[in-house]
């Protein structure tokens, strides 16, 4: 009976003094960190080009990695952290084929490095073409 008791308190002292162990790790992983400016990066997607991914984030020596998604219809050259305002399509450059606008910065989202104003461009489209209505009929032919 004294050794099953012997037994049962040293097992309780070794579940007690790993949790503990454990608890501390945690907490010092997870500490806040005093710093005033936290620079950010881009989101990284962690598969393809676009999904769930990873941003890091760097003051003095500290690095922390914080969750992030890209948005899978995002393909622009200024990313996703970037806001702007954009003013009308331009007409059509017909010596380039394309059309363009301008826009302003709105937003800059986790500190992101964005240019105040940018221009983008995109193909002109192809004038509709003129289509026939349908003949209305009356079932099968035969």
């Amino acid at each position: 009976m004294r050794h099953i008791l012997s037994v049962t308190l040293l097992l309780v002292i070794v579940m007690t003094a790993d949790a503990t162990r454990k608890k501390e790790k945690g907490k010092d992983s997870k500490a806040p960190v005093d710093c005033a400016e936290w620079k950010y990066g881009r989101c990284v997607p962690t598969s393809g080009d676009c999904g769930a991914g990873v941003r890091e984030a760097t003051c003095n020596e500290h690095t922390r990695k914080h969750k992030c998604k890209v948005p899978c219809n995002w393909k622009k050259d200024f990313g996703a952290d970037c806001k702007y305002k954009f003013g009308r399509w331009a007409e059509c450059d017909s010596t380039t084929g394309t059309k363009s606008r301008s826009g302003t910065l709105k937003k800059a989202l986790f500190n992101a490095d964005c240019e105040a104003t940018i221009k983008v461009s995109k193909p002109c489209a192809p004038k509709p073409a003129k289509t026939k209505p349908a003949k209305k009929g009356r079932g099968k032919e035969n």
